[in-house]
Order: C-alpha cells, then structure tokens, then sequence
C-alpha cells in the first residue's frame, strides 16, 4: 500500500480546519446588537446630536456673528432626523464668496452624516465653520425643546435660548429654564464687555436675572444705569419665551372654551440687511397669522421713511398670504428681504 505524501497530509489537515471554521460562522446569529453598538454602529444619543422623538418640519438657527459676516443654519428634520442641512445666511463679499462656496456644502453634507453638531471645520474656512457650528447648535436646541413639548414632558424643565440684541454697547443674549409653566432660572450668555461696561453688566445682569424668575415674564423694569443693557436683555428674554412650546409661558389658548384654537407668538431670528436689522413677531392661531409686527426695522436718515412706509405694508401681505411667500415692496429691496427672511424663521418654529 503506498503511503499518504506528508505534503499531501498537510493540505487535508489544513482544508479540514477551514471548513470547520466556515461551519461555525455559518452557525453565529446574523447581527448582534451588542457587538454592534460596541463597533459604534449605534451609539447612544449624545449632546449636540440630533434629538430624538419625532421633530417634523424646518428649524432655523439664531444667526452667528463673525468677524466676515453672519452664518445662520436651517436643518429640515423627519421623525427626528435631520434630512437637510443649509445656509440660509453666509459671509459675502470679496475672498468670503470663494470660502463660503467651497466650504458650506461641505458642512451641510457633514451635518447631515453627523446628525449633530460634532463636525469639523472646515480646512481654509474658521471663522465660517464656528459660526455655522453655532447657529446649527441653536437650530438643535430649538428642536430639542419641541421635541420635549411632543413627549408631553409637562412640568419638565426646559432651556431657550432668545436671539442676540444688539445693543449700543454690544450683544446681549439670554437663557432662560422654563419648568411648569413657569421661568425657574435665568441667565445672560451674551452681555457687553470692556472697560465700564464690565462694571455695568456684573451689577445689573444679577438683577435682571432675578426680576425674570419673579414676574415670569419679559415685563421687568430697567436697572438704573444700564439703560442699553437692560433694554436688550429684555428683548432677548421676550425672544426665549417667544420660542417656549405649546402651553408655555407665551402661548395661550384663545377664547374661554376647551378645544379652542391656541395662540403662539412667534419671533423670528434677525436678519442683517446693509442698513441694518430686521426681525419680526407673528400672532399665530388656528394655524393662520393673526398678526405680523417688526420688532426691529432699520433706522435713521432715509431708513425712517422707507421702514414706516414698507413695514406696515409687508404685515398685511404676511397675515394675508399666511406664509412668508410674499413680495417686496417697491423701494425697500432690502427691508422687505430681511423681512421675509425672519418671517419665515419665526413660522419654522410653528412648524409652518
């Protein structure tokens, strides 16, 4: 009898191990949520991440200051997941046009893959890739605080955050915690900075702070001395309350009846125009405008008549067509821009 090779022997052995090894992967289950989660194919929800819980519709982002120009996000999200991501504002000019379109469909795509705002900046474009991380995280926060009112969280606390007011002596922005209805605490993440206006925010940025949780609300007398601070912390704080859900502090149900229609009162963000800031407050009921106002319009010289002419005119227009599709007034190019680009942020945050 001839004798098995010891090559031969060799590559039974090994071709009998392979098709062990086959046979027991064969056998493993499919998926394995805890290996899986361990890869980090699902992690758990974080900070900064896009929330969970079935936000529907546009979200716009406060508009971000830097040193080229504002950036101001707007995510359009579907059962909690962020579908689009885009610019609605964006430093112009000069070198800031080349960097703007080579860096936000870069940042818009990075959104969209991160759901969140854990992304990077972008190489070549700093000051755009903060801004835009800034704006996108307030865009966040808003849709975070309707999340929670969907949940029905009732007397679960919540935090809003009101647009920057800008100020004579620089920007004021205030957050505010709302639980049951109610303000619990209140602070200024924004105030004016630098020789006595350093003095001035630490002496009455506390009491301004203490007067909201007080009354409740953005009826709060001035802190002697700090006239332009006081003024723009209440604008701010009456922006915040602005954005509380149904059934918060701003919202209210209209008539004395159950199941009547509720009316929100909505603040868009502001939008910078070359002659300055527009930014508008809606009266929503029933799902229609019941009132258009802006609360900022550019001022001085020429301005003053154009914006007292054009405003009231583009308020009508916006509680006619009951949307922000409506057109500009002859001669104010600029005002009716503005105006209809914070028109239409205050119903992103209706869900219109």
């Amino acid at each position: 009898m001839r004798k098995s090779h010891p090559v031969r022997r060799a590559v039974l052995a090994g071709a009998a191990t392979v098709s062990g090894i086959v046979l027991l992967l064969s056998l493993k289950p499919a998926s394995d949520p805890g290996s899986a989660q361990a890869a980090g194919q699902a992690p758990p929800a974080a900070a900064g991440q896009a929330p969970q819980g079935g936000v529907n519709g546009a979200v716009t982002g406060d508009a971000a200051q830097t040193q080229y120009g504002a950036v101001q996000v707007r995510l359009t999200m579907s059962n909690g997941r962020i579908t689009r991501a885009e610019a609605v504002q964006t430093p112009k000019g000069g070198r800031s046009d080349q960097i703007t379109a080579s860096s936000v469909p870069r940042l818009n795509q990075a959104v969209v893959a991160a759901q969140g705002a854990e992304i990077d900046a972008v190489s070549g474009a700093t000051y755009t890739s903060a801004g835009y991380k800034k704006s996108l995280q307030s865009a966040l926060d808003k849709a975070k605080a309707s999340a929670g009112a969907q949940q029905g969280s009732g007397g679960d606390a919540q935090t809003l955050t009101g647009d920057v007011a800008q100020t004579q002596y620089g920007p004021v922005q205030v957050r505010v915690t709302v639980s049951g209805g109610k303000i619990t605490k209140a602070e200024a993440v924004q105030a004016p900075k630098g020789g006595r206006s350093d003095q001035i925010t630490s002496s009455s940025v506390p009491r301004l702070n203490q007067a909201a949780v007080a009354a409740g609300t953005a009826d709060i007398d001035a802190v002697s001395g700090a006239t332009y601070t006081s003024a723009g912390y209440k604008q701010s704080l009456q922006s915040a309350l602005d954005k509380a859900p149904a059934g918060g502090g701003s919202s209210q149900a209209a008539g004395s009846g159950g199941g009547q229609a509720e009316t929100r009162t909505l603040t868009g963000s502001v939008a910078q125009t070359q002659y300055g800031p527009v930014q508008v407050r809606v009266t929503v009921s029933g799902g229609k405008i019941t009132k258009a106002e802006a609360v900022q319009a550019p001022k001085g010289g020429r301005s003053d008549q154009i914006t007292s002419s054009s405003v009231p005119r583009l308020n009508q227009a916006a509680v006619a067509a009951g949307n922000a599709q409506i057109d500009a007034v002859s001669g104010a190019t600029y005002t009716s821009a503005g105006y209809k680009q914070s028109l239409q942020s205050a119903l992103d945050q209706a869900g219109g």
